[in-house]
């Protein structure tokens, strides 16, 4: 299945499941659609959800060895700060242009990269809190003022 991705959805009582959303529609109406490991689609009400979890592989745990980033983030996007209502704290970067946002909820990536959890999608109604913490752009970088000490060479 190249279409569907692999994830693991964590609900609001502890519970795991493990399966396949499309990545373009996998939520529809309120409900995550998924088709699970023994092939059967289900569909599970977002505001059972607390997050779902874009894995490279099932084995592995998609329970994050880093919630928080250690320093600034690289890349760009909103660094944003999410609290559940279970009162874990999770940071992320979205992306910056928020018509990719989805009504539901949102995508982010974790702070480690390097982990089996590569995007986390975190329903609106799994949170108490989203904050802002930066705007991280390559747009942001200001040009060095003009060293006043460097001598005009073409007058205006």
């Amino acid at each position: 299945m190249p279409t569907h991705k692999k994830v693991i959805v964590r609900k609001m009582d502890r519970d795991s499941v493990s399966g396949y959303v499309s990545p373009a529609e996998f939520v529809r109406e309120g409900k995550l659609e998924l088709l699970n490991t023994s092939g059967t689609v289900i569909a599970i009400d977002l505001r059972e959800i607390k997050g779902v979890y874009f894995v490279r592989e099932f084995g592995d745990s998609e329970s994050l060895t880093r919630k928080t980033f250690t320093s600034r983030p690289r890349s760009e996007g909103l660094w944003v700060r999410l609290r559940f209502k279970d009162s874990e704290i999770l940071e992320g970067l979205m992306p910056a242009d928020l018509a990719q946002t989805m009504p539901e909820g949102f995508l982010l990536s974790p702070p480690d990269q390097r982990s089996n959890t590569q995007r986390i999608f975190v329903p609106r109604t799994a949170l108490e809190s989203l904050t802002v913490l930066a705007v991280i752009g390559a747009s942001q970088r200001k040009r060095r003022a003009q060293d006043q000490r460097q001598v005009p060479m073409f007058e205006e």
